[in-house]
């Protein structure tokens, strides 16, 4: 991909060359389930980013029917919300469809090859992730860093359905 960030920035994924790992997450500005995963989001940034893996959050939904996905929303939801890792714009949706993106918030996980290893949910209760028996994501990053197999490489994700154009 080759896209605009909030910061001002056009990104491509070679701008992660080096980690260890890609975390590409397909989100959004108004989806519950997304907003309700950003605080963990900018928390395990924190907590993975010494080990070497990258996050990038992407937003592909239309903005005609969906304005608080515009990019300008973009910008103010990425400074309010703290966001330490780049917030992009894919506004063609051609990425998320090179993906098979379906839900806001979906997770890919990448390897050092940048070959999907994970794709799917964050854990199996992302509105209050406290209460969660499950967390695949975190699972697939820990075994991947630790190149161990991974436990479960696909899941459902759990949140609204990507907003397409003309759909």
């Amino acid at each position: 991909f080759l896209l605009p960030g909030v910061d001002g920035k056009t990104w491509s994924l070679g701008d992660f060359a080096g980690k260890e790992a890609v975390l590409v997450i397909f989100t959004c500005n108004h989806c519950p389930v997304a907003i309700a995963s950003e605080d963990r989001l900018v928390q395990k940034q924190q907590e993975y980013a010494g080990k070497g893996v990258a996050f990038v959050a992407l937003n592909s939904n239309e903005d005609k029917d969906h304005p608080t996905d515009s990019f300008d929303q973009m910008v103010d939801h990425a400074r309010e919300k703290g966001f330490n890792f780049p917030y992009l714009r894919d506004v063609s949706q051609d990425v998320a469809k090179a993906y098979g993106a379906q839900r806001t918030p979906h997770y890919f996980l990448l390897d050092r090859e940048r070959k999907v290893v994970y794709t799917g949910r964050e854990c199996d209760n992302p509105n209050d992730s406290d209460q969660a028996t499950v967390r695949e994501l975190w699972d697939a990053v820990d075994a991947l860093l630790a190149d161990h197999p991974l436990p479960v490489p696909v899941t459902d994700a759990i949140g609204c359905n990507v907003k397409w154009w003309g759909k």
